[in-house]
């Protein structure tokens, strides 16, 4: 059997192709992450009026949700248009980005293994911040009661942290309903319960806090999480590993494609 080299040489469909499968789906997915978002803020009128994001002192999870939104776009449309145009700038730009947020991500896990306690103390802060802000946005309130729920705990460190709240605070100053309570996704669910009672809070920090682990979580979540990581360290590290090695295999196709348009226009044959 006889090869023969063309003159006429040309990138390979293979690596062309599959690049584009592989960045079509994530340009699908960002487009979907913006539109949710996009949709979410108009509901909150933030459209109207961008000095609502502003005016929140917590974390509104929109703004993740358009961030990822925006990368996965972004990232999606360069792989595409890079593949299918054969255009060596955006298929470096593409490969860059994403061996810049790999090693970001792995940058982030070493750190945080190694200044565990600065990340528990940032994070302290972080879900203070959004305990005071609880009432002041139904997307950050769905986020931390869905966080209290599925790690059945109740505040940063306990129960008491919801004094932060000025809706929750026990101070003789406040007037609110909320007054010494709780979130209702602090509470232990009533198996016998099939609609969810939203003031099961009510006044339970009144009683005496040998009673509370009664009728509410008096786990904070902090520990919670603490307790959840080395439970589960085989599927945190699997997801990692399975996300490195996505992005591996992209960086690879794009470096290959790229290797390849640059022989074909430095006339080499293959």
């Amino acid at each position: 059997m006889h090869y023969y080299r063309y003159s006429n040489a040309e990138v390979s469909c293979w690596y062309k192709y599959l690049l584009f499968s592989y960045n079509i789906v994530f340009w699908l997915a960002g487009a979907v992450f913006l539109g949710v978002g996009l949709w979410a803020w108009s509901e909150k009128g933030v459209l109207s009026d961008l000095t609502k994001v502003t005016r929140m002192h917590g974390i509104d999870p929109v703004v993740l949700v358009l961030i990822v939104g925006v990368v996965m776009f972004t990232l999606g449309f360069a792989g595409c248009v890079g593949a299918l145009r054969e255009n060596i700038c955006l298929l470096n730009f593409f490969c860059g980005a994403i061996v810049l947020i790999f090693f970001l991500e792995l940058a982030v896990a070493v750190l945080a293994f190694l200044f565990q306690d600065w990340v528990r103390d940032r994070f302290r802060e972080f879900f203070e911040s959004n305990i005071r802000s609880y009432r002041d946005d139904i997307d950050l309130q769905n986020l931390i009661d869905s966080l209290q729920k599925a790690n059945q705990c109740c505040g940063a460190y306990g129960p008491e942290d919801w004094d932060l709240n000025v809706y929750f605070n026990c101070s003789g100053a406040s007037y609110s309903r909320e007054k010494c309570g709780v979130p209702f996704s602090c509470c232990v669910p009533d198996p016998a319960q099939k609609v969810v009672n939203t003031q099961c809070g009510y006044d339970v920090r009144i009683q005496l806090k040998s009673k509370w682990d009664e009728s509410i979580f008096t786990k904070g979540c902090i520990q919670a999480l603490e307790g959840w990581l080395p439970r589960n360290i085989y599927i945190v590290a699997g997801v990692f590993i399975a996300i490195s090695l996505l992005q591996i295999f992209g960086i690879f196709l794009a470096r290959t494609l790229i290797s390849d348009i640059e022989s074909v226009k430095a006339g080499h044959h293959f």
